[in-house]
This record gives C-alpha cells, sequence and structure tokens, in this order.
C-alpha cells in the first residue's frame, strides 16, 4: 500500500493542475474583448502577412478578426480570433489557448518572444 500512496499523490496533483490550467483559459477567454457584431477589421492596418525573419512562424490576419497561423511545413497549425486595441493584439486559438503580442511600429510585431515582420 505505501507504494502507491505517492501514485496517488502524483496523479491529485496533475488532475488538480490540469483544472487549473483549464479554468485559467476559460477566464482568459472572458477577460478578451469580445467582437462585436459588426466586427471587421478589413481597413486595419495591421490585417495581413506577419513572419519571422527566418520564415518558420507565419501569422495571416485576417480582416474578418480571424488568424491563420503556419509553424515550418505545417500550415494553418493554429486559427482562431483576434483583437486588435491601439498597439496591442490578442489571439485566442480555437482549442482555447491564448496569448498576445505588441506592434512595435507598423510593420513589427513582437508575440511570444518572436520577432514577426509584415510582409
Amino acid at each position: 500500500m505505501k507504494n502507491f500512496l505517492p501514485l496517488v499523490v502524483l496523479i491529485i496533483v496533475a488532475t488538480a493542475t490540469a483544472f487549473g490550467a483549464l479554468t485559467q483559459n476559460a477566464r482568459a477567454e472572458n477577460n478578451m474583448p469580445a467582437p462585436s457584431a459588426n466586427h471587421s477589421q478589413q481597413n486595419h492596418p495591421y490585417v495581413g502577412m506577419w513572419v519571422t525573419d527566418d520564415g518558420r512562424i507565419r501569422h495571416q490576419l485576417l480582416p474578418n478578426g480571424r488568424y491563420d497561423e503556419a509553424r515550418g511545413n505545417r500550415e494553418s497549425a493554429y486559427q482562431g480570433r483576434y483583437v486588435i486595441t491601439g498597439n496591442k493584439i490578442d489571439y485566442w486559438d480555437d482549442t482555447g489557448f491564448t496569448a498576445d503580442g505588441v506592434f512595435v511600429d507598423e510593420n513589427t510585431l513582437h508575440h511570444a518572444g518572436m520577432i514577426l515582420r509584415r510582409k
């Protein structure tokens, strides 16, 4: 019985950690600005393709408030919605993962430790 106690504790901790991560994503979603009924960023200056210098990461910001991210040879690795407020961008992918970034100028996006440039 003693040999099973560490395993039971590990399972309980892993379950609690996973549940905490899920509720954190739900809270992040609730805090993200919701798109309005007429949400369209067609004329927004940041709509378009953003690429890391090595070409590995590619963000296509679509005019309808959605994005499509490619990674390496994986096209559409991540997809979801985005909201731009000033020079800040918030992403929420379709699996519930959230991220953000900052447009430091009209051609440079800092996101998750990466620098993407307009293409």
